[in-house]
């Protein structure tokens, strides 16, 4: 089936086409790993950060 989209009118392999389905594929398995194998904690703390105010800034005021 991918290799019926992947292909030209010519019958030739777009490798162009090819690289960016792979290059999805790869990072949307990277970010599906970081989103279930997160740290509860590390998840609640970032959801937290703007509108709490025990973080320490290091911004000059």
């Amino acid at each position: 089936m991918f290799k019926h989209l992947l292909s030209t009118s010519a019958g030739e392999i777009n490798w162009m086409a090819l690289f960016a389905l792979v290059t999805f594929f790869i990072i949307f398995s990277v970010v599906l790993f970081q989103v279930f194998f997160a740290k509860k904690e590390h998840v609640n703390y970032m959801s937290k950060l703007p509108l709490g105010d025990d973080h320490i800034q290091n911004s000059k005021q």
